[in-house]
């Protein structure tokens, strides 16, 4: 009996040079094996990815599915969905991530979207899949009165599932979170170029991607994790890390690794099987972590960091000043940043210390407080790597408004970009404007001065020339010692205003930008 076949799209996002393994369809993927026929689509990779996805459509498909992330690639999402739309109106269409699960309304009120799955997707979806042949085509997407189906009652039950009746949008109930130990293994042979995922970086020159767990117990305001998952937390076991690891070295030759967890380390006691088993890999990795949980570890645990061969830790250190990170609800203190920074030379591991700067509350203020801060935890640990970017509001879910005895879904809610800032955009074409790119993407704030914008930049800049990163692979040795000589004076002197030169001599050496390059 030939199963119905599923098209699951990963929108174009980056360039080429930057692709990673697109693990969210590859989840999907891993749910959909053995139940239903399916095929991938990656427009990072595939040049044509309307083409490919318009002769998927051939094969009369049961639905096609998006997955869709806040800034650079709504815009594809929404090309590819309408090409969909318009050739093969009968086939319904989804689209799941973050984006409609932060905004959902935005992302369903378009003629181009039937269904919105919020959330964890692999169970909404199988479930969404087993009930669309007694639902019907959509019907009369591009109308006021537009419906997701011509027979709604079975949708109704699907938890996790945002659709249209009639024009009215329906949030169905909130979907209960569960862990990856029932999951399966990543599908890595539907990839139609596996080889081209493999990417080189600075630790490896075949760096594959995994995520060992799904969540964070915090709740930190700048953050789309806490909208997910709203501080539900759950590791992969540490036998099925071994399996991937396994797979990823053996059968496809990887010989480095990046960790998409949303927070590697959630204590000490759940770290140390999982660095047991990376040790035993012996592959060079990197990942998310936490100034304050790695502050706590033991110094038997950092022998077990570097010989399991850690080589970066991408760490929110987000503000010079207790107080900004108690606004931000951010869980951490200043010293941990500091000892942490201390720790990381010791122990032979680079921090890459990421910062949100310039809250609604003081911008111009906090932000030179951290300036200076950055400068402090250079003087400890000359190597640690500095990634900038602007506080952005992410939408929170509140409790208080939820009736203990509802099965209402507790949505996400943002209704204005920070205090007295602009409402938020109510379409996904909206999403797409510059100044929604750039909030979203950490790139601006509405209460951002020009002056502090540039102020900020231009730091950067000499920051980056002064230290250049170990992550830059390719710009040669020769060019490196020239910018670190043009940038010395300013950085010692604090004169980062119109670095003139540095602009002039980065024409001729265009060295890398990890928050712009990925790694």
């Amino acid at each position: 009996m030939k199963r119905s076949k599923v098209v699951l799209v990963n929108p174009r996002m980056c360039r080429p040079h930057s692709v990673r393994l697109p693990l969210s369809v590859l989840a999907l993927g891993a749910a959909l094996e053995e139940i239903y026929d399916y095929e991938i689509i990656d427009g990072n990779l595939d040049v044509d990815a309307r083409a490919s996805i318009l002769t998927s459509l051939q094969e009369d498909p049961v639905l096609v599915a998006f997955t869709v992330m806040p800034g650079p690639q709504i815009a594809p999402a929404i090309d590819l969905a309408s090409a969909v739309r318009s050739a093969r109106p009968d086939i319904p269409i989804v689209w799941g991530g973050y984006f409609p699960t932060l905004y959902p309304d935005a992302a369903i009120n378009a003629p181009y979207v039937d269904y919105v799955v919020r959330g964890q997707g692999e169970e909404t979806f199988l479930d969404l899949l087993a009930r669309l042949p007694d639902c019907g085509s959509p019907l009369a997407s591009d109308s006021p009165d537009s419906s997701s189906a011509t027979s709604p009652e079975p949708l109704r039950t699907v938890a996790g599932l945002t659709w249209k009746d009639r024009g009215e949008i329906i949030h169905n109930p909130d979907r209960k979170l569960r862990g990856p130990q029932g999951a399966g293994p990543y599908p890595y042979h539907r990839l139609r170029n596996l080889d081209a995922y493999l990417r080189p970086s600075f630790m490896g020159t075949r760096t594959a991607v995994h995520q060992a767990s799904v969540g964070c117990r915090y709740h930190c305001t700048f953050c789309g994790v806490v909208s997910m998952f709203n501080g539900f937390t759950s590791p992969e076991p540490a036998q099925h890390l071994n399996q991937a690891l396994d797979t990823l070295k053996n059968r496809y030759f990887a010989n480095a690794l990046q960790f998409y967890d949303h927070n590697f380390f959630d204590s000490e006691r759940a770290a140390i099987p999982v660095l047991d088993v990376l040790a035993s890999a012996e592959m060079p990795w990197w990942c998310y972590a936490r100034a304050d949980t790695l502050a706590r570890f033991s110094r038997n645990t950092w022998a077990l960091l570097r010989k399991s061969r850690l080589t970066m830790a991408y760490i929110g250190a987000e503000a010079g000043s207790d107080e900004v990170l108690k606004r931000m609800r951010k869980g951490s203190r200043v010293e941990h940043t500091l000892e942490v920074a201390r720790l990381c030379k010791e122990y032979g591991i680079i921090p890459e210390f990421s910062f949100v700067l310039g809250g609604p509350e003081d911008p111009e203020g906090e932000i030179e407080k951290t300036l200076e801060f950055i400068r402090r935890i250079k003087r400890i640990n000359a190597g640690c790597e500095v990634i900038l970017y602007f506080y952005s509001p992410t939408p929170q879910r509140d409790r208080a408004v939820r009736n203990p005895a509802s099965s209402a879904p507790l949505l996400p809610v943002l209704n204005s970009y920070g205090p007295n800032g602009p409402d938020l955009p109510s379409t996904p074409e909206e999403w797409t404007q510059p100044q929604w790119i750039n909030y979203v993407c950490h790139q601006d704030a509405p209460w951002l001065s020009p002056r502090i914008r540039q102020r900020v930049k231009d730091f950067a800049k000499v920051v980056s020339c002064r230290f250049p990163t170990v992550q830059d692979y390719s710009t040669p040795r020769w060019g490196k010692s020239l910018l670190r000589g043009l940038a010395s004076w300013r950085y010692s002197t604090r004169s980062y205003g119109k670095p003139w030169e540095l602009d002039l001599a980065r024409k001729y050496i265009p060295i890398r930008e990890p928050q712009r390059d990925s790694m």
